[in-house]
């Protein structure tokens, strides 16, 4: 497949699917439920913003990952949560809603975090911050991440039942094109790909049970419900690697592929562990579910 297909046609499409399919999903009692459960919000991301990215510094640190490497596992970690996190966590038994809320906002406030994190990962790792992601291009993938959200919404508000028809096939249409898109990244680096699989593929899947593990841990000492907290290690575990492969791929942002190599691994392997943590947290006999210790 031809790069400059993948970078400019492809992946801009891929990411507009998946947030139009969002957008399908939401309204703006999702945002102003931040009001109602702020407590739940600020734990959520405090733990994805802050505590996850220091976790997978640690991680690429000990097992010494090539620099290109590292800064792939870095953007993954500071990318938002996805979409896929709000079918787990109902399989899971978790507060959907919560997920929604959660996905809107951290879009949102990715523009300012992920930056940050991305760019101080490549003055550490390669030591050059200069190729980053500046403001002015962030705000244009980010504009690829908002209009489709603001459509989708505007959608669900003028016509909701075409909105609810639609949203299955937006999604069935947006893992494709994700497949197709890891398949093209995974491709471009074939002559590498076994070495980077034995590389980072170990780090992939621990980023992932990390994750969910804290994003369920943390929660439940705050103090914040059963349903809360499978909701928010779901979003906490679950990243948008359509996002991140378009900031790692992108002529305009950091446009290498090697970067791109931990994101596509990820959104292989995170779906075992996923699937399995939230199969348990569902199938768990009464007596070992932890009792309710929302105030």
């Amino acid at each position: 497949m031809n790069d400059s297909v993948l970078t400019s046609v492809l992946l801009p499409v891929a990411l507009a699917i998946i947030m139009l399919g969002l957008g399908l999903t939401l309204t703006v009692a999702d945002f102003t439920r931040v009001l109602r459960m702020p407590r739940a919000v600020l734990v959520a991301l405090g733990t994805q913003v802050l505590l996850l990215p220091v976790i997978c510094f640690g991680l690429v640190k000990l097992f010494d990952l090539a620099p290109a490497l590292a800064v792939g596992m870095m953007l993954l970690a500071a990318s938002p949560g996805g979409t896929t996190a709000n079918l787990f966590s109902h399989l899971a038994g978790g507060d959907v809603a919560l997920n929604v809320t959660l996905t809107a906002v951290n879009s949102v406030l990715a523009v300012i975090t992920l930056p940050i994190v991305v760019n101080l990962s490549l003055a550490y790792f390669l030591g050059d911050g200069q190729i980053g992601l500046q403001p002015l291009k962030m705000l244009q993938v980010f504009a690829i991440v908002l209009i489709p959200v603001a459509l989708g919404m505007l959608l669900r508000n003028k016509q909701p039942a075409f909105a609810e028809r639609m949203v299955r096939p937006v999604k069935l249409g947006s893992i494709l094109v994700l497949a197709l898109v890891i398949f093209a990244a995974v491709y471009t680096e074939r002559d590498n790909v076994l070495d980077y699989l034995a590389a980072v593929g170990v780090v992939a899947v621990l980023l992932n049970v990390l994750s969910l593990a804290l994003g369920y841990a943390v929660p439940r000492l705050a103090r914040l419900g059963e349903r809360q907290a499978i909701a928010c290690s779901m979003e906490i575990g679950i990243h948008n690697a359509t996002l991140a492969l378009t900031i790692a791929l992108s002529p305009s942002l950091l446009d290498n592929s090697e970067i791109a190599i931990p994101v596509a691994v990820y959104g292989i392997v995170m779906f075992v562990p996923t699937a399995a943590f939230a199969y348990y947290l569902s199938h768990r006999p009464t007596a070992l579910r932890p009792k309710n210790l929302e105030v």
